[in-house]
């Protein structure tokens, strides 16, 4: 399935889901002021009105909207964007959020990338000049927060191939709400090439393909993928011949809805597929880059792209700059692959047909930066989080510093006990059965704070069953470690079959943890880390 056309492109990391009411759904144009009300039927928990006598205070997460209650108290109206049970990466904000928005006196985000950029855009749109709005995990550094580097796995035995957005652009002017445009303008080779990404649930969103040719007419919006600055996201990239391909993209800046776009230059990039990679006519001697991760980037500072790329897997140090003028990228033959049934894969053509494919290795609408998002992890972070709340509300009610000193004080005493009980019941599994094993690189705080290594997580090839190489690295990692249990998300079921199958061979238990959202019985962020840490002691310890 397509997401609608957008006038500029399709969106990375926006997909439509049902809030709090079934089949009503709001949309809205980021950028415009909306003060409708919910549509018929639709009975909202909390309303911020302009007559309210409490501080009304909105977040994006609802992790965030419990620690700023256990501040605030009573003098604050606290609502969350994302509902809980929903994804934060990929949640399309309703008419209600932005009415919420609207009537907000303070706005909490985590931001680094965490939330889909659908969600960041309508909060900056619609908030009232002068409120204040915090990114609590950049801001929390300032508190003490202890902030690492995303790490991804680069296990995969061919290339990942993704999209980056290198620099801020501010000397444009541009903010976190700004839009790079990446648009393919042409491509040659002996069949098609399609660059896509597929969501949590498995539907396919085409960015790039040369099926239909790419239209100038229109600024290439059928062929434009978008990220805010500084970010990067996964794809798959799939062609249907084997032989040389050389795809244009194109990249521009868009400061603000309104703003012409400024021109950040062109570059061509080639492919061999399922042929040798030094023998590409035109290039002696060529970079070939096989394995790792690597992007097609864009400077927004620099105004040039080029491919930033990490073959040998050491991570953010080890990446480097490619001129693709002397690079070339190896599809080889094992990545032929069959195309699988259903309809979602039509655009590959007829099921069982055989393409070659990089795959977009991680599942899901995974738009990031260089530092993990996920602070709230380690409890100590939570609790810097907790501090920049305070002063931030201190500064929007003066009048309430006194509660909004004495009951931080009294949250930060039961944050302090939380991380020792945290620590000490993490810290009761023997040291050989202390891993994690889990669907979501989410807990990287977790593992760095209490002592329990992230021996590996499920990264399925998204357009079809995992390969055999996938299972057996999950295998033997279960078996080599001897793992005595795994660990699932209860959001993240979707993308969880590989996980539940190898454990079930293995005759390892399966066991919950919450890592971005809460449930119906763990609402809130002290429940979730006890329960977290409950689990894995009481999964880990048998």
């Amino acid at each position: 399935m397509r997401l609608p056309r957008f006038r500029t492109g399709r969106r990375i990391g926006a997909t439509v889901r049902s809030r709090r009411c079934a089949g009503r759904r709001g949309a809205l144009l980021a950028g415009a002021v909306v003060v409708a009300g919910l549509l018929p039927g639709c009975a909202a928990p909390i309303a911020f009105t302009s007559t309210s006598d409490r501080i009304q205070v909105v977040t994006t997460t609802g992790i965030l909207a419990d620690l700023v209650r256990n501040v605030g108290g009573d003098r604050v109206l606290v609502d969350s964007i994302v509902p809980d049970n929903a994804d934060s990466h990929a949640y399309e904000p309703t008419l209600r959020d932005v009415r919420n928005i609207v009537y907000a006196d303070v706005a909490f985000s985590n931001y680094l990338l965490l939330e889909a950029q659908s969600v960041v855009k309508t909060l900056d749109a619609n908030l009232r000049h002068g409120v204040p709005n915090i990114a609590l995990a950049e801001g929390a550094t300032r508190y003490a927060a202890e902030i690492i580097p995303m790490v991804e796995d680069a296990s995969l035995d061919t290339i990942w191939l993704g999209l980056r957005v290198r620099g801020t652009g501010q000397r444009f002017g541009a903010t976190r709400s700004s839009d790079v445009l990446l648009s393919a303008t042409d491509v040659t080779g002996p069949g098609k090439l399609v660059g896509y990404l597929t969501g949590s649930f498995g539907a396919p969103d085409r960015y790039f393909d040369s099926t239909d040719g790419f239209d100038p007419g229109n600024g290439y919006r059928d062929d434009t993928a978008v990220l805010p600055p500084d970010a990067h996201t996964h794809m798959s990239w799939a062609f249907t011949e084997p032989g040389v391909y050389h795809l244009t993209v194109k990249a521009q800046l868009r400061v603000t809805p309104q703003a012409r776009p400024v021109e950040l230059g062109q570059q061509r990039f080639a492919f061999a597929v399922g042929v040798d990679p030094h023998s590409v006519p035109g290039l002696a001697d060529p970079s070939v880059l096989a394995r790792g991760h690597a992007d097609i980037a864009v400077d927004v500072d620099a105004e040039r792209l080029y491919l930033y790329a990490d073959p040998h897997g050491g991570g953010e140090v080890d990446q480097q700059v490619y001129d693709p003028a002397t690079t070339v990228i190896e599809v080889p033959n094992k990545a032929l692959l069959e195309v699988p049934a259903g309809r979602g894969y039509r655009f590959l053509g007829r099921a069982g047909d055989r393409v070659f494919q990089l795959p977009q290795a991680v599942l899901g609408k995974h738009v990031h930066g260089e530092i993990d998002p996920h602070l709230w992890q380690d409890v100590g972070n939570a609790q810097s989080y907790v501090e920049l709340i305070r002063d931030t509300l201190i500064e929007a009610d003066p009048q309430g510093a006194v509660e909004y000193r004495r009951n931080t004080d009294a949250y930060l005493a039961e944050l302090s006990a939380l991380d020792t009980y945290v620590a000490s019941t993490i810290g009761a599994i023997p040291p050989a059965n202390r891993y994690l094993v889990t669907t979501h690189d989410a807990f990287a705080y977790l593992s760095q704070a209490y002592g329990i290594p992230v021996a590996g997580f499920v990264t399925p090839n998204p357009a079809t069953e995992p390969s055999l190489a996938d299972r057996v690295r999950l295998t033997e990692t279960i078996r080599n470690l001897r793992v005595k249990a795994v660990f699932l998300e209860p959001s993240l079921k979707a993308r969880s079959a590989t996980l539940v199958e190898v454990a079930n061979e293995q005759g390892v238990a399966i066991c919950p943890i919450y890592g971005d959202a809460f449930g119906p019985t763990v609402d809130t962020y002290l429940k979730m880390m006890r329960f977290n840490a409950d689990s894995l002691a009481e999964c880990l310890n048998r």
